[in-house]
């Protein structure tokens, strides 16, 4: 397009209507690539190195616990002669003749417990234990405590009331001294239940830790349902909430669909912060004596069973310590990495 300056009249220039190239095209382009909110979610988590390197840190502990057992030569029950409190990476007698004599012995790598037990086979279960403890507590508390909560916030009214003075009343419930009582009250029907084919395994887990599954379903939701319904009481007066009533859709898809999915960030941070909370509650339990059942080891039981000698070999109680504060600080962090990636808030 040119102009005369000494003219009053806009000479146009065909040029200047040409259809833009591809390349012109290219340019304008601002928007960024549609992704689904897992995938964006994924891509934001990937960005946080220290949330990262905390799931690597936990994969390594899995490995750890689930799959280095199925390939170590020792057993965590098996008592092996003559080789109480061995140190780490050493040999009992009979192994060391068995050495000398040509034969190749896999060594004690943490060493051996007062009974003669291999330390290392006895983490790795422990480890395990604890790890699917914190599991599967966390999976009952998220799916009673998300859903009581969700329903108390979106009914509201009388309803909301009687729900929160229900979580009132349990919070006052002390959690230790029924934990207690619930062992005392379940022994004997649980051994009777025991003899009964199919349910063996019980003997295997102990009425202890039956308990303690059982009292996280009855007292440690409630944590869960107040942080949800705060988040649900905030949500359903949102537009697209009144839209979707607006638009015929039932309550139980409204709660699922649209205010449950809304909080998924906050149910992310808390579920991964309740796996650890879980494992310390069941390795503080176990430490005094009311976890799983001997011989099966958890990381409190160990730590535990090594107080007592820990003048002479501390490496039996560090090295337990030392696992509880690795998982419990990998998610924390974790769930930290999680909250920042997947909350709708706060993203950019």
């Amino acid at each position: 397009m040119t102009k005369n300056p000494l003219s009053a009249h806009i000479r146009l220039n065909p040029e200047d209507f040409a259809p833009a190239s591809d390349a012109q095209k290219a340019s304008q382009v601002v928007m960024r690539e549609s992704v689904s909110f897992w995938k964006d979610g994924f891509r934001r988590l990937m960005r946080n190195k220290v949330a990262v390197v905390s799931a690597i840190v936990i994969i390594l502990i899995m490995i750890f616990a689930f799959i280095v057992p199925l390939f170590y030569p020792y057993k965590y029950e098996v008592q092996y002669k003559n080789a109480n409190n061995l140190k780490p990476f050493t040999y009992s007698a009979e192994e060391q003749a068995r050495i000398d004599a040509g034969e190749k012995v896999f060594p004690h790598v943490f060493g051996t417990d007062k009974m003669g037990r291999d330390y290392a086979i006895r983490v790795m279960v422990g480890t395990r234990i604890s790890l699917l403890v914190g599991i599967v507590a966390t999976a009952i508390i998220l799916v009673i405590g998300s859903l009581y909560g969700s329903i108390a916030a979106f009914f509201g009214g009388w309803v909301d009331i009687i729900m929160m003075r229900i979580v009132d009343i349990i919070y006052t419930i002390p959690d230790i001294l029924l934990i207690v009582l619930l062992s005392f009250a379940l022994k004997a029907p649980l051994n009777n239940l025991a003899a009964t084919p199919g349910f063996t395994w019980i003997n295997k887990v102990g009425p202890n830790l039956i308990s303690i599954f059982i009292v996280f379903a009855l007292l440690y939701w409630v944590g869960m349902a107040r942080m949800v319904r705060s988040q649900i009481l905030t949500l359903k007066e949102s537009e697209y909430v009144t839209a979707a009533r607006a638009l015929g859709v039932g309550r139980g898809k409204i709660i699922k669909k649209h205010l449950l999915t809304n909080c998924i960030g906050t149910l992310i941070v808390t579920t991964t912060l309740q796996i650890p909370s879980s494992i310390f509650t069941e390795s503080f339990l176990s430490f005094l004596g009311m976890g799983v059942a001997v011989p099966l080891p958890s990381l409190g039981s160990l730590a535990s069973d090594a107080i007592n000698g820990i003048g002479t070999n501390p490496h039996l109680l560090f090295i337990p310590a030392i696992v509880i504060c690795l998982v419990i600080l990998s998610f924390n962090l974790l769930g930290d990495g999680l909250r920042d990636a997947f909350d709708p808030k706060l993203k950019d």
